[in-house]
């Protein structure tokens, strides 16, 4: 599955649009974690733990976008976008969403 977020794919034409995909994910705060990006407050610097817990929420709505676009029978999903929304006090919605096309055949020889 080729995911981009451009208009289209380099070398290859869309010979049909499937209309719009979605994947997204909930994900709650760890109170751990709240102590010590609390503490990284105070000291400065990055906060790993909600670096790998917002990583790994695009990938799962990613993959669940991709999930949504193969049910449909595309073989590409341009115009990739994501989006972040508080859904509680500790909650964040992660959506990913594009636009599921079918592809031409590559030319001999390319890919």
């Amino acid at each position: 599955m080729i995911v981009v977020t451009d208009a289209g794919v380099a070398g290859r034409k869309i010979v049909r649009t499937l209309g719009m995909v979605r994947g997204n994910t909930v994900r709650a705060r760890h109170i751990g974690h709240d102590i010590l990006a609390g503490l990284k407050g105070f000291i400065g610097g990055e906060v790993h733990e909600y670096t790998k817990l917002l990583s790994e929420s695009r990938e799962h709505a990613l993959d669940r976008m991709v999930e949504d676009a193969e049910s449909l029978g595309a073989t590409a999903v341009i115009q990739v976008r994501f989006s972040t929304a508080y859904v509680a006090s500790n909650m964040a919605e992660i959506l990913a969403y594009g636009t599921a096309v079918v592809l031409d055949e590559p030319a001999e020889g390319a890919e």
